[in-house]
């Protein structure tokens, strides 16, 4: 008895280290493992609007570098329609693991919902904000025949004949749009609008002097103004931009004008903390990264950065500015 006794001893002994694994792999992971876990597969990153424009391009330089970091695929899945407002509705309605996120802008989160009371979703109840990505700035551009050397020459020019001049649009409610009007409504100018599908579509016509203004994004201004076919008389952001370091900026003469479109990304509505937190720490990582930094710089854009809470600051401050604006102006996406 004594002997079987022993065996049986040494066998409890010897397998009470395989026991205790398996109960462990068989547990559910604490939340530190959790957290350590995410991500285990690939993330879809979802881009309201068509390939090679300016917001799919940010969406996959940042993908790119999210994969290399997170040691998971960044895939952007383009989802263009209703100016924004289908991939943005996919993105609300997906499963809030961490797994779909969004590259959203001011048209989407900010713009587009005060112009369209009938927008799937809600913007400030149906995401979670992830991280600021960047900012782009317009330029006020002027056709060949504007008489104007400078901001306080067009301003002078543009209030001795009300109504004689005019300028051209991407569209009723973008920011292109919205940024005429806040000039006119901060300078106190009547200036005709002229919409249009795209300010691509608008630079001929500018060339040959039938619209005289436009505000454009500074990359795809570039080309025009190096080929002296149009003119840039400011930059609407508050301080100067590395790639036109020389132009002043329109608050210079207009003081506090500012116009920018905030890029960040988004969450569905309860998305994790474990990868609300770690999406926030790698996008901040990247935009710390001075090739990316140059990358940005070389595409119009300056780097965000900050936390969730920062983002969603900055998302309010937006929208509350262009609310005012558009109940002022009477401005409607029809």
């Amino acid at each position: 008895m004594i002997g079987r006794t022993s065996r049986r001893l040494r066998r409890r002994i010897l397998l009470a280290p395989l026991a205790a694994a398996l109960a462990t792999n068989g547990a559910r992971p604490s939340a530190a493992q959790a957290q350590s876990a995410y991500p285990s597969r690939s993330i879809r990153m979802v881009v309201p609007f068509p390939p090679a424009g300016a917001t799919d391009i940010l969406a996959r330089e940042l993908a790119r570098q999210l994969s290399d970091r997170l040691k998971q695929q960044v895939v952007v899945d383009n989802r263009p329609g209703a100016g924004g407002a289908l991939g943005s509705d996919v993105v609300a309605k997906a499963t809030a693991d961490g797994y779909t996120i969004q590259m959203a802008t001011s048209s989407t989160h900010s713009i587009g919902p005060l112009l369209n009371p009938k927008i799937p979703y809600n913007p400030q109840t149906d995401f979670t904000p992830v991280a600021h990505v960047a900012n782009s700035a317009n330029v006020l551009l002027v056709a060949p025949n504007v008489k104007a050397a400078n901001v306080r020459e067009l301003v002078a020019l543009l209030r001795s004949q009300p109504g004689r001049f005019n300028y051209g649009s991407s569209g009723n409610g973008t920011i292109v749009h919205l940024t005429g009007e806040l000039f006119k409504s901060m300078t106190g100018t009547f200036v005709v609008h002229i919409p249009y599908r795209g300010t691509a579509l608008v630079i001929p016509d500018m060339i040959a002097g039938q619209i005289h203004l436009l505000f454009d994004n500074v990359a795809s201004a570039l080309p025009h103004l190096k080929d002296g076919r149009v003119r840039a008389l400011g930059i609407t952001s508050l301080t100067r931009s590395p790639l036109l370091p020389e132009l002043p900026t329109v608050a210079d003469t207009v003081p506090g004008f500012e116009s920018s479109t905030w890029f960040g990304v988004f969450g569905p509505r309860g998305l994790p903390a474990e990868a609300t937190q770690r999406l926030n720490a790698e996008i901040n990582a990247v935009l710390r990264n001075a090739d990316f930094i140059e990358r940005l710089r070389t595409l119009g854009y300056d780097a965000g950065g900050g936390s969730p809470a920062d983002f969603a600051r900055v998302v309010q401050r937006d929208t509350d500015k262009w609310a005012r604006l558009i109940k002022e102006r009477k401005i409607t996406g029809d």
